[in-house]
């Protein structure tokens, strides 16, 4: 087996591609299994010593307490928060340990964003033992990914940017990074799986599964194919230890050109495609319904009538089953790919409606801002002091993943102690009434969180549900 692999290994670059480039000139490389002895004693060698230059250690601080709801405190997803525990709240101190990836050879370097969240302070150590500061120059919560750029230096060494719609199931890959802390490794294996939407790490659900070891400390790493080229972002594990058991989620590297793009022409964020619509997932029972012999695609449940699938023509009821001739499986695999193109131009849905598959084509623009945020940082004694919020749009929506209302007031920001925080108020609550008077503006709401109340019935929209609670004054 090619996980055989030992130190005496033949380690020419030319030997290494024979086995995988049996006819140089074809355009894909030739998959073929390991036939004999001499092909299980190859080395990866060659890939390590191109790519390894340019995978970094990412060293992240800060002086006060960890965000409250961190996502590091999921028991099921533990994605790779290293640093032996000094996050822990009511720490003076707390720091994070992972890895990075240099992509641009003026000091760009990616790495996922629970790396550094709220962090404060980052410095990056290259393979060499150099060290420097480095400066956030975006941050994509959505997709887990931050780019950040080193102080000083130039001529960094860089990967190469592959591409992760080429991968295949059974496709070999090595891991790069620091787990635990203890320096740069690589550990090796397979694809084990393609569009993995079920994983529940970020919003743009759509990852590489792979059985290569990664542990706390890989999380920001480079997932490389056998040309040394970076196909992902090492981001989580699917553990109930906290250690690799053979199930890692890597980000593909084809959404990470996209926030590197941004970040490349100055952007503080990401802007996307807009489709204007919300989306089912297809049950066995739906799938039964339309006549379908699997469950499969995206379903239109709603749609803004100003919105690029109303204005292509598409319909309550239709079944999205590909874009631009990609497959979609679920309403996440539809999100990845939208995602993944870049603004300006259109792009081709296929869909099904009445058992007839038809195309439509919608433009790539972003969501518009329309009503403005009109951003109002409440203060006073109300349960809202110390929330900032928002008039919520359509870009509102999609940048906080909020589904089913089309109006109203979110919550935006949170300040760490403050009364909101107490009430435990939630970052993208939308705020629908106060003692049942409709909430429609951030000023309709500063108003009414500045009379005074024996008590307070608040009804707000938290992940789809209302929910009413009434507090003291």
């Amino acid at each position: 087996m090619v996980s055989t692999i030992v130190s005496r290994a033949v380690r020419a670059a030319p030997v290494l591609a024979c086995l995988l480039f049996a006819v140089n000139t074809r355009a894909e490389p030739l998959r073929q299994a390991p036939m004999t002895q001499n092909d299980i004693l190859l080395s990866f060698a060659p890939v390590v010593k191109k790519a390894q230059p340019a995978v970094v250690n990412v060293y992240a601080s800060r002086t006060d307490k960890r965000p409250r709801n961190s996502i590091f405190d999921d028991p099921i997803f533990q994605h790779f928060f290293g640093g032996g525990g000094n996050g822990r709240p009511g720490s003076p101190t707390a720091r994070s340990l992972g890895s990075g990836v240099l992509v641009d050879a003026s000091g760009l370097v990616v790495t996922d964003y629970h790396v550094i969240e709220g962090m404060t302070d980052v410095k990056v150590a290259l393979a060499d033992k150099r060290e420097f500061d480095a400066g956030i120059v975006l941050r994509d919560q959505r997709t887990d990914l931050v780019v950040l750029r080193l102080k000083g230096g130039e001529n960094f060494p860089v990967m190469e940017l592959g591409d992760s719609d080429a991968l295949e199931v059974g496709d070999i890959v090595l891991a790069i990074g620091n787990p635990f802390g203890v320096g740069q490794t690589v550990t090796q294996g397979i694809v084990s799986a393609l569009a993995r939407t079920e994983a529940g790490i970020s919003d743009y659900g759509f990852f590489i599964q792979t059985d290569a070891a990664i542990n706390p400390g890989n999380s920001g790493g480079a997932l490389v194919d056998l040309h040394a080229r970076l196909v992902g972002i090492n981001s989580a594990i699917f553990s109930q230890t906290g250690s690799s058991i053979g199930i890692g989620f890597a980000i593909p590297v084809n959404m990470v050109k996209i926030v590197l793009a941004a970040a490349k022409v100055g952007g503080h964020k990401v802007h996307r495609p807009w489709l204007g619509a919300s989306l089912q997932t297809v049950s066995k029972e739906i799938a039964d319904s339309l006549g379908l012999d699997r469950p499969m695609g995206a379903l239109v449940t709603d749609l803004s009538t100003s919105g690029p699938a109303a204005e292509a023509g598409l319909r309550r009821g239709d079944l999205i089953t590909a874009i631009d001739g990609q497959s979609i499986d679920d309403p996440e695999g539809l999100g990845y790919r939208l995602a993944t193109k870049p603004l300006g131009g259109g792009a081709s849905l296929t869909y099904l409606r009445n058992g007839k598959l038809s195309n439509a084509s919608i433009k790539l623009i972003p969501a518009p801002e329309i009503p403005a945020r009109d951003q109002v940082r409440l203060k006073g004694t109300s349960p809202f002091s110390g929330a900032t919020v928002i008039n919520l749009s359509p870009a509102v929506s999609e940048e906080l993943s909020i589904h089913g209302v089309s109006e109203g007031v979110v919550i935006s920001e949170i300040e760490e102690g403050s009364q909101a925080a107490l009430v435990n108020f939630q970052i993208g609550d939308v705020i629908v009434a106060i003692d049942d008077e409709p909430i429609k503006t951030t000023r309709g709401l500063e108003q009414a969180a500045s009379q005074y109340h024996n008590y307070w019935k608040l009804t707000i929209r938290r992940d789809g549900e209302m929910i009413t609670t009434v507090i003291g004054g």
